[in-house]
């Protein structure tokens, strides 16, 4: 198996691990919100994140990422958000998760795969546009939730510090769309293993 498809299938074991020794119900429906969003994310499917079952109607994003910070307002803002990153092969690793009533925190290296000219349209100075990188940052992602754990936001401050990134061979590539295959097939299992509407906070 390719490296990079290892730490696709990989990156949501911490949150698993916390969501198994978690009894707070709240805290539980919080964690399986944030663990369907990512492979919801990760599969392409924004119109499933932002239903009114996921997500407030006001969603707030908060991205800091390169050297064009902004902020997303609303749920068709997220969808463009998320259209705006195209082919980019995403994932997180290395986690240190916590959740609460309000939310959860993160703090993880985000990576980013994709050709150079992606990831200079980011804000990344990698030195040529026609090759592929794998960038890497340690990041503080917080999210927000609503009593009804939905999500209010994603508040993504990067640590510039800590950027590093290197130059990827093709033949070690890894495509989106078979980053698509991966977080759909972790989204299926994610289903059977909890059963339907499992997301939903029921108190």
């Amino acid at each position: 198996m390719n490296r990079f498809e290892r730490a696709v299938y990989d990156c949501m074991k911490p949150t698993e691990a916390l969501y198994e020794r978690t009894s707070n119900p709240l805290h539980k429906a919080i964690l399986l919100n944030f663990w369907r969003h990512v492979h919801l994310e990760g599969a392409g499917l924004y119109d499933q994140i932002c239903s009114d079952d996921m997500m407030v109607a006001e969603p707030e994003y908060r991205i800091t990422w390169g050297t064009n910070p902004a902020v997303v307002h609303g749920r068709e803002g997220v969808k463009t958000f998320y259209n705006s990153v195209g082919e980019a092969v995403l994932w997180n690793s290395d986690d240190l998760i916590a959740v609460a009533d309000w939310g959860i925190a993160d703090e993880l290296t985000f990576n980013i795969l994709a050709p150079g000219f992606v990831l200079q349209s980011l804000g990344y100075a990698v030195p040529d546009a026609d090759k592929h990188y794998h960038t890497a940052s340690r990041q503080a992602f917080i999210w927000p939730y609503d009593e009804k754990a939905r999500l209010k936001g994603e508040h993504l401050y990067e640590d510039k510090t800590s950027l590093t990134w290197t130059e990827v061979d093709p033949s070690d590539l890894i495509t989106a769309a078979r980053v698509r295959e991966i977080q759909k097939e972790l989204l299926d299992a994610l289903h059977a293993r909890f059963g339907e509407n499992f997301w939903l906070y029921r108190p």
